[in-house]
């Protein structure tokens, strides 16, 4: 039975772009998409995550880079209207408290009106800066402490008086130094002794002086602290005095105020503390110290004491849902921080300098970040999952965090926390953070798995022209005709490996769109055509493609052996896949197999010499096992068999050359020679089974190019799985030489098959009592086998 090779017609799927109307000559008659084609599982899951209020339905959004995940949850999330599922806004702010100057207190106020208290705030405090003087600056006010100033006086002197006279009639006087002292002297008459008239009175008259003196001391003693207390009182009354005249002023101006925000019972509480601190500190706007002032006043920007500033940490003045992308998730980004302030050397914090973070902004809203950014920063995937779980948002520093030191710092009020967190990631992480974090699943209960491809059809085909329109319209590119359009989904097809699928790495789709504008704004065209897209796909692979050209190079000068024409027994061409990090191609291999006398064990140089990995292994143990089933039933193997890749120094792996492997032992036990002109790729099974494999247009583009370089023969080809049809999306030199009967595909299903064809004899089918047809395939190696176990 002869094995048709595959027509071109099933080697590469052209788009026809029949669910686009026949009018449609561009994208410019296209509606940009406003949503990621292909992924409407992750949206749902977003859409459900987004609508349940309850703590721990946050979602970790699972993808490779590319697939335009975060574009697809921010179109999402523009769309969603927070009003409509009852979402509240609201602006935070910190202010002083009054009582523990340590622990600031928080203000939530309407969206929208943080801003508007602050200014608020400030206009009062310019009002009483300049009311509060003048208040203290008035005859009215003067009048009333010179009233108060001279009862002291009066009450200061009725006290002296008494005393005065007392020791006038003792002969002694009573006087003040300029120290503010007082002083008490015996008096000669009119004139205070000096010593000398002191030393010439008798004993009996100096003892009366002296214990005159100290009687009059003693009640001096006790006037002084009645002077003391009548000052104290003074002072009382003075303090009084200045509180009344205050009063009146600041009760006046935050009468206003307290009306203004009559609704807001936090708001309006802090007014009276503040009225009360006002009272209590009015040196501050008296300027009657001032270093202390200058300190109070240490906020450089404005002429406004700063224990009465008001420190709006988020402001939504628009009323907007809260979405927000940090892209450099460190600990003082996401929860804020204090900053610390010089004056004339002196380093002061307050409440004033609390900073916000994201999640600050993002409160009431949504939070995206990448997982892995997230867990690289030190303390931050602990910060986040304790805010998560106590649903508070704290600013505390990380030095507080990390060191045992008792630096004194601020310790504010917590915020109350309402956010949901978008975590971006790959499945490797997803996969570690569910093993080693137990509060992971807790947190996060929600996963958007985000598709790499998604089904080729007429109206995914329409899909995809919307979803290039719109990087056109978001890019401000020039628009793409129909056949472009056509040959970008095609290409997204390649990408995929499949006829039947489309690519979703949306990067690489608007990738090759920039590329393709670039090149056709350099050809000075109007409109991106297919041939732009052609040239830029070319200029793409040039870049990238070094080690192909070198590879290449060795089969062009002869350093790597290869035959793409004649027979040889126990030698084949197998196909490979060379991987850079951004760049793939195939190349073939030469494979061979030798036979000596032995105990029928298949030995792997590949594998001995420790080249070989472990799915490479397992196919050569695998054809080990169907050779045994088809020639050991009966009696054990006398030959064993030396297979290796030739000229192979880097290692092998996978099971895609077992195929290839079976064919070459299979020649050398039977002495049939196989063709060269011919290469295959494929793994199989213990029943022989033609299994599918990856890289398969690679493959066959390789082996097509070596063959280019060798010299091209009509009868060259591949053998692939038939299971591997629905991948081949190859290049267009390829699909032409099918078309002309220059080069072939074969696509089998069973190993039996590749042999028929590398050596032109049917394989043989086993008789019930096992044997094979002489003349077939097996039949000739079963014959020379028997002979060796006589």
């Amino acid at each position: 039975m002869t094995i048709q090779s595959l027509s071109s017609d099933k080697l590469y799927r052209a788009s026809e772009l029949n669910g686009l109307p026949e009018d449609c000559k561009s994208t410019k008659n296209l509606t940009p998409l406003d949503e990621i084609v292909g992924q409407e599982r992750a949206q749902k899951a977003v859409e459900f995550a987004m609508s349940i209020k309850e703590k721990g339905y946050n979602i970790y959004a699972i993808g490779r880079n590319g697939l335009g995940k975060r574009t697809m949850v921010l179109r999402y999330l523009n769309r969603h209207d927070p009003n409509g599922s009852g979402h509240m806004l609201y602006d935070w702010c910190y202010v002083a408290n009054f009582e523990e100057t340590r622990s600031p207190k928080v203000l939530k106020l309407p969206a929208g009106s943080g801003q508007k208290f602050k200014k608020d705030i400030e206009k009062l405090m310019t009002r009483l800066v300049k009311a509060l003087p003048l208040a203290f600056d008035n005859e009215m006010y003067y009048s009333r402490s010179e009233k108060l100033k001279n009862q002291l006086t009066q009450k200061q002197e009725s006290a002296l008086i008494t005393l005065t006279t007392e020791a006038k009639e003792h002969s002694v006087s009573l006087s003040v130094t300029t120290t503010g002292e007082y002083q008490l002297v015996a008096l000669n008459g009119e004139e205070p002794h000096t010593e000398q008239t002191f030393a010439e009175l008798s004993e009996e008259e100096q003892q009366g002086f002296e214990d005159t003196i100290n009687d009059l001391e003693r009640k001096l003693r006790g006037i002084v602290r009645q002077l003391t207390e009548l000052e104290e009182e003074f002072s009382d009354k003075i303090q009084k005095l200045n509180e009344e005249v205050a009063l009146d002023v600041v009760a006046h101006f935050i009468k206003s105020l307290k009306a203004d925000y009559k609704g807001l019972q936090e708001v309006v509480a802090y007014l009276k503390a503040m009225q009360e601190d006002i009272l209590d500190n009015l040196d501050i706007f008296l300027e009657e110290s001032e270093e202390q002032v200058a300190l109070a006043y240490a906020a450089l920007d404005k002429k406004m004491p700063r224990r009465y500033q008001v420190n709006v940490l988020v402001s939504q003045p628009d009323h907007k849902f809260p979405i927000v992308v940090e892209e450099s998730p460190n600990y003082h980004s996401i929860f804020g921080y204090v900053e610390n302030a010089t004056y004339k050397g002196t380093v002061f914090t307050d409440f004033s300098l609390i900073r916000p973070g994201s999640l600050h902004r993002a409160n009431g809203g949504v939070l995206l970040m990448d997982a892995v950014k997230v867990l690289e920063r030190p303390y931050v995937w602990d910060g986040l999952k304790r805010a998560l779980r106590a649903r508070k948002l704290n600013v505390s520093s990380l030095e507080k965090e990390v060191t045992l030191s008792g630096t004194i710092s601020l310790d504010p009020e917590d915020i109350p926390l309402n956010v949901k967190i978008i975590l971006f990631g790959d499945y490797q992480t997803y996969q570690l953070l569910q093993h080693y974090d137990p509060e992971f699943s807790e947190l996060f209960r929600v996963t958007a798995d985000f598709e790499d491809e998604m089904n080729r059809s007429d109206e995914s085909e329409a899909q995809y022209a919307q979803f290039i329109s719109s990087i056109v319209n978001d890019n401000g590119m020039l628009h793409c005709d129909r056949k472009a359009i056509a040959r970008i989904i095609e290409y997204s097809s390649r990408q995929a490996d499949d006829q039947n699928k489309l690519s979703l790495h949306s990067a690489d789709i608007a990738n090759l769109l920039r590329e393709t504008n670039y090149v056709a704004k350099s050809s000075n065209a109007t409109m991106i055509r297919a041939n732009h897209v052609e040239q830029a796909l070319q200029s793409q692979e040039k870049r990238v493609s070094r080690l192909k050209d070198h590879v290449m190079q060795t089969f062009t000068n002869g350093t790597t052996l290869i035959d793409t024409e004649g027979v040889v027994a126990g030698q084949i061409n197998g196909l490979s896949v060379i991987s850079t990090s951004d760049y793939q191609f195939g190349a073939p291999n030469r494979i061979t197999a030798t036979t000596a006398f032995g105990e029928g064990e298949v030995f792997d140089i590949e594998r001995n010499v420790k080249l070989g990995g472990r799915i490479h292994s397992k196919g050569v143990m695998i054809l080990s096992a169907y050779l045994a089933s088809i020639f050991g039933k009966t009696s054990r193997i006398p030959l064993t068999t030396h297979l290796t890749f030739e000229q192979s120094y880097g290692g092998v792996d996978g099971d895609s050359a077992s195929m290839a492997e079976l064919c070459a032992i299979v020649s050398a036990f039977s002495h049939l020679p196989l063709r060269q002109d011919v290469a295959i790729t494929g793994s199989m099974n213990q029943f022989g089974e033609a299994q599918p494999i990856g890289g398969v247009n690679q493959k066959i583009e390789g082996f097509f190019d070596v063959c280019s370089i060798k010299g091209r023969q009509p009868t060259q080809g591949v053998i692939i799985p038939k299971s591997n049809v629905h991948n081949l999306m190859l290049r267009k030199d390829i699909v032409d030489a099918v078309e002309k009967g220059e080069f072939h595909i074969w696509a089998i299903g069973h190993v039996t098959e590749a042999i028929e064809i590398l050596t032109g004899i049917t394989a043989g089918e086993v008789s019930p009592d096992g044997i094979y047809p002489t003349e077939s395939v097996f039949g000739k190696a079963q014959v020379k086998l028997n002979a060796l176990r006589r």
